[in-house]
């Protein structure tokens, strides 16, 4: 058996395709989904981020604006501009991309985002909101490996999932959701002990540590599910996930691969939480 590698080049066109047409219904209603993407300093990863999420807006008919600020911006300055975006009707999403500069306190940036504009799920109502499974903003990530299940036809109801990774961008949520969709599941760190012996258990395995290429073979059960959420440099430079794709080929049922799946379906979400967010701005201001 080899496993099947997901197209996810083609799994991300068909969900832009279909955005594309929500982005332009509620154009043509008078009310353009609108991104702002704040981008502080000169972190060149971040920077790719950036100018990757303002293209996927441009091709999907999303008004979008990049404020690029200085390394040395004050946070006032910051929570300034943001100030501006929670107040301007064009804006639908807001996203600060991570890191800032040291000098600016994370926390407190994230928590001045409107919670209705804050289509990363990062400010503590949205995030307490998907702990008790109330509708809302769903962080892109996560969602976007769920929507990779859906798409591919993997039932996730009943299922043993593995998490490896317990970030708060991706593996909290990612447990929180698999446990919405009634999977049974298991988180694991850089503490856990035996860790193979933990994930050979898994029917779906999602590996979220940040560490190149340290899910070999033997830590996959015969004909699971695999989603590489890592994204690492080899030995030679090249990206690659936390899955060792070559050795778990004969084992694993499907993978998604690095690049091009989790990635790219990642900013298909926060177009999603964009249109989602414009379309409830939308139904508010029809009522009032």
């Amino acid at each position: 058996m080899t496993a099947k590698v997901i197209n996810g080049k083609e799994l991300v066109a068909s969900i832009r395709e279909e955005i594309k047409l929500a982005v332009q219904e509620l154009a043509n209603a008078g009310n353009q989904p609108g991104l702002a993407v704040v981008l502080v300093g000169d972190d060149s990863a971040s920077a790719v981020y950036v100018r990757n999420k303002a293209k996927a807006c441009e091709e999907a008919g999303i008004y979008s604006e990049v404020h690029r600020l200085p390394a040395a911006t004050t946070e006032l300055e910051l929570l300034t501009l943001i100030r501006q975006l929670n107040q301007d009707e064009r804006i639908h999403g807001i996203l600060v991309q991570l890191p800032l500069p040291d000098h600016i306190n994370e926390a407190v940036v994230i928590d001045s985002i409107s919670v209705h504009k804050d289509v990363d799920c990062f400010h503590p109502v949205n995030v307490g909101n998907l702990m008790i499974g109330k509708p809302g903003m769903l962080p892109c990530t996560p969602s976007g490996i769920i929507e990779i299940l859906h798409r591919i036809g993997v039932p996730i109801a009943g299922k043993h999932a593995v998490v490896i990774g317990r970030s708060n961008i991706v593996g909290k949520p990612a447990a929180l959701l698999l446990l919405q969709e009634h999977a049974t599941v298991t988180i694991c760190h850089s503490r856990t002990e035996n860790l193979a012996d933990i994930t050979r258990q898994a029917d779906i395995l999602v590996a979220a540590a940040g560490r190149a290429k340290m899910i070999k073979k033997e830590y996959i059960k015969e004909g699971a599910v695999v989603i590489d959420v890592g994204m690492n440099r080899d030995e030679n430079g090249k990206l690659c996930g936390d899955v060792d794709l070559a050795d778990v080929l004969e084992t694993a049922d499907c993978i998604t691969p690095v690049p091009g799946c989790v990635g790219p379906m990642t900013i298909t979400m926060l177009l999603k939480n964009t249109v989602a967010a414009a379309r409830r701005a939308g139904s508010h201001v029809s009522h009032d």
